[in-house]
C-alpha cells in the first residue's frame, strides 16, 4: 500500500509490523469480514499497491462496494462520524488560491450548529493516523465527519460558483487578450468582416464577365491551394500507427473524461454503457457529465447512475454564453486526470482507446494533444447520413492525418480530443465564446509550438438525420470559423510570429476557403445559368473561360476525391452512389453560410444545439 506498507516507520514511529496489521483492521471492516480472513485483507492491500491505487479507492471500484459504503465502513471502524454528503448551505472556510487546485482539495472546515467542524475524504493512511488520534483525544469525533471525496468536491463547486464562472468566461481574455472571441467580435468588426465577406463574393460572381483575367488569381488560390491538399491527402499513403508499448493497469495515470449534455437525458443510459465498457480501471477514471441547470430531466438521469464511484456530476449555472466551451471551462478545474478526452452526448469510443492515448502520451513527451478517429455509424440512414459519413470519412481518416505529418495547423473535432490537463491549462482552456471551439484551440495550439497528433483510435457518432438539425449544425460550425478567421488576424505581425509563415499561409488560405467556399458553388453555379440565359456560355477554346472551368472543376474534384477514398479507406462502397449528390449538399453549405454570417452580425455567441439521439438504427457497443 503506498505510503503505509512500503514505510518502516510511520509518523507516529510506529513499528512496519503495527502499520500493516492496523492497515489490515481497517480493510477486514471494510470488506466486512471477521479477523481471521487476514489473508484477504493482505491480498487487497498487495493488489492495491502494484496497482499504485489507495486500498479504499480499490475497494470502492474493482470490488464493486461504491465510494459511500467503503468510507462508512472505514469511519465505523475509526469510531468516527460519517455522512454521504455535506449539508446544502453550510458555509465553508474559502482557502484554494488557485482554482485549478481545487479536484486536489479533501478536507472543509465549517461551522455546523455552532461546532466547528471538518469534513475530510481520506485515504488509508490517514484514515489510520485519524483512528490513532481518535484514540488519544476521544473529542475528535465530534469535531470530524467522514466524506466521500465526491461530496466534499460537490461543494467547493457550490462554494467556488462565482469564480468558476468568471474564469470559465474570462480565464482566456487574461491569458490571450488579443485572441479571444469575447473581446475581438465587436459589432464594427463583425459587420466589416461581413462587408468584406459578401464584397469577395459579388467580385468573384462577376469574375467570368469583368476583370477575368485579373481576378482568375485569386479564385485559383481559394480553390486550387485546399482542392491540392485534399487530392493529397487521398493519395499520400497512410503514415503507419506508432510503435507504442502499451501501458499494464499499474503504470497508467488518473484520465479526465468531461461529458458536456444539454437536454439529452435519453442518452445518458448509452453513455453509461459506452464508459463502462472502457478498457481502463476504475480507480484511475474520473468521469464528469457536466450538465446546464436548468436541464432538469438530465440531471435526474445523471443522479440515477452516480451510484458508481466513476462518476460525478457538476451543474453548470444558467448564465451566457450558453455554449460548451463554457461549460467545459467551469467544469474543468475538478478534472483530476494527469490527461483529459471530451465526449459527445452520443459517442461510442472504441474501448482501448483511453489506453492507447495514454500509452502513445508516455512514449512521446513532446505530445500536448491527439485527436481520435469520428465515425459515423447511421451513414445508411438516409442521403443526408450518407453524406455526412464520406465527409468525416475524409475528414478524419486522411486529410487531419496529413495534416499532423506536415505539422499545420490541425482543426480538431468537437469530441475524443486528447489533451495533457497541464497543457490545455497553459493554453488558456476553451474559448467561451467561440461556437466552435475545437477549431480555435487547433489554432492556438499551433500558435503556441504545442504538439497535436493522430490517434489511430475510433469514436463512433450519430449523423443528423433531419435537413433542420443539419443545418443548425452546420451554420453552428461556419459561424464558428468565422470567429477562429476574425479573432486570430486581429493581430497579424503578432499571428505570423506565434505561428510562422508557413502555417499562418495555410490558416489563411484554408479556413479562409472552409468559409467562401461554402458560398462560391451557388455563385459558380448561378453565373454559369445567367451567362446561358444571356447567351455567353464560358468557351474551351477561350483561355480565360476554360481555366475558370478548369479550376472550377479541379476545386470540385479535390472534395470528391477525398471523400471516395475516405469511403474506399472504410470499405464504405455502398455509400459511393449518394455521392452523386454532393452538388445538392455544396448548396445546403451555401445556405448554412448566409445564416452563420447573418448570427455573426446578431447573435455571434449563440449556440444552435445538435440534436442527439434521433437515429432510428440500433447502436452496437465493443471494439468493433
Amino acid at each position: 500500500m503506498p505510503g503505509v506498507v512500503a514505510a518502516p516507520m510511520d509518523q507516529a514511529g510506529q513499528s512496519l509490523n503495527a502499520v500493516r496489521a492496523h492497515a489490515r483492521g481497517a480493510i477486514l471492516a471494510v470488506l466486512n469480514l471477521p479477523e481471521h480472513k487476514h489473508r484477504i485483507a493482505d491480498k487487497v492491500l498487495a493488489r492495491a499497491q502494484a496497482m499504485g491505487v489507495d486500498p479504499l479507492d480499490y475497494c470502492a471500484h474493482t470490488l464493486g462496494l461504491g465510494d459511500a459504503a467503503v468510507l462508512e465502513r472505514a469511519a465505523h471502524w475509526a469510531g468516527l462520524a460519517f455522512s454521504a454528503v455535506v449539508p446544502r448551505g453550510v458555509p465553508g472556510e474559502r482557502r484554494v488560491k488557485r482554482l485549478d487546485h481545487l479536484a486536489a482539495v479533501r478536507t472543509l472546515r465549517t461551522t455546523l450548529y455552532q461546532r466547528d467542524i471538518t469534513f475530510v475524504a481520506p485515504q488509508l493512511r490517514e484514515l489510520l493516523r485519524l483512528a490513532q488520534a481518535r484514540q488519544s483525544d476521544p473529542g475528535l469525533a465530534r469535531r470530524l465527519c467522514i466524506v466521500p471525496a465526491r461530496a466534499i468536491r460537490a461543494q467547493l463547486m457550490r462554494l467556488y460558483a462565482d469564480e468558476l464562472l468568471v474564469e470559465a468566461r474570462q480565464r482566456l481574455t487574461r491569458r490571450w487578450p488579443y485572441a479571444s472571441a469575447n473581446v475581438d467580435l465587436t459589432i464594427a468588426i463583425r459587420i466589416s468582416f461581413v462587408l468584406l465577406l459578401v464584397l469577395s463574393i459579388a467580385t468573384m460572381a462577376i469574375a467570368p464577365f469583368y476583370l477575368s483575367a485579373l481576378l482568375l488569381p485569386l479564385v485559383a488560390t481559394l480553390l486550387l491551394v485546399p482542392a491540392a491538399i485534399r487530392v493529397a491527402a487521398a493519395f499520400a499513403p497512410a503514415p503507419p500507427p506508432p510503435p507504442v508499448p502499451l501501458l499494464t493497469d499499474a503504470e497508467l495515470p488518473v484520465y479526465s473524461i468531461l461529458i458536456p449534455l444539454r437536454d439529452e437525458a435519453a442518452l445518458v443510459p448509452l453513455l453509461r454503457r459506452a464508459m463502462l465498457a472502457l478498457d481502463y480501471p476504475g480507480e484511475k477514471l474520473n468521469i464528469i457529465f457536466v450538465v446546464e441547470e436548468k436541464s432538469a430531466e438530465t440531471i435526474a438521469a445523471v443522479e440515477s447512475i452516480l451510484g458508481d464511484p466513476r462518476f460525478e456530476l457538476i451543474r453548470i449555472p444558467d448564465a451566457r454564453p450558453h455554449t460548451k466551451p463554457k461549460a467545459l471551462n467551469y467544469a474543468l478545474p475538478m478534472a483530476r486526470g494527469e490527461h483529459l478526452v471530451v465526449y459527445d452526448a452520443e459517442d461510442i469510443p472504441d474501448p482501448r482507446q483511453l489506453r492507447l492515448a495514454a500509452s502513445q502520451f508516455a512514449a512521446d513527451p513532446g505530445l500536448d494533444c491527439i485527436q481520435a478517429e469520428l465515425v459515423i455509424d447511421n451513414a445508411e440512414e438516409n442521403w443526408i447520413t450518407a453524406l455526412f459519413a464520406a465527409e468525416y470519412a475524409g475528414l478524419f481518416g486522411l486529410l487531419l492525418p496529413l495534416l499532423g505529418e506536415l505539422k499545420l495547423p490541425m482543426p480538431l473535432g468537437g469530441t475524443s480530443n486528447h489533451f495533457r490537463t497541464s497543457a490545455l491549462r497553459e493554453l488558456g482552456h476553451w474559448d467561451a465564446y467561440n461556437v466552435t471551439e475545437d477549431a480555435d484551440l487547433g489554432v492556438r495550439l499551433s500558435r503556441l509550438r504545442y504538439r497535436t497528433g493522430i490517434l489511430c483510435s475510433e469514436t463512433y457518432e450519430e449523423a443528423p438525420i433531419r435537413f433542420g438539425a443539419w443545418m443548425v449544425q452546420r451554420t453552428r460550425w461556419i459561424k464558428g470559423w468565422m470567429q477562429t478567421f476574425i479573432v486570430h488576424n486581429r493581430s497579424p505581425g503578432r499571428f505570423v510570429a506565434d505561428i510562422g509563415w508557413r502555417n499562418f499561409v495555410f490558416f489563411e488560405i484554408y479556413v479562409g476557403s472552409l468559409i467562401i467556399s461554402s458560398l462560391l458553388h451557388t455563385v459558380f453555379v448561378l453565373s454559369l445559368g445567367v451567362r446561358g440565359l444571356l447567351g455567353h456560355w464560358p468557351r474551351l477554346d477561350d483561355p480565360v473561360d476554360g481555366a475558370y472551368l478548369a479550376v472550377l472543376v479541379l476545386g470540385y474534384a479535390g472534395t470528391v476525391v477525398l471523400v471516395l477514398a475516405g469511403l474506399a479507406r472504410r470499405r464504405a462502397w455502398h455509400l459511393m452512389p449518394q455521392q452523386l449528390l454532393l452538388p445538392v449538399y455544396w448548396f445546403m453549405h451555401s445556405i448554412a453560410a448566409l445564416r452563420a454570417a447573418h448570427q455573426l452580425l446578431f447573435r455571434p455567441y449563440f449556440w444552435g444545439k445538435t440534436m442527439h439521439g434521433q437515429t432510428r438504427r440500433a447502436r452496437s457497443f465493443g471494439q468493433r
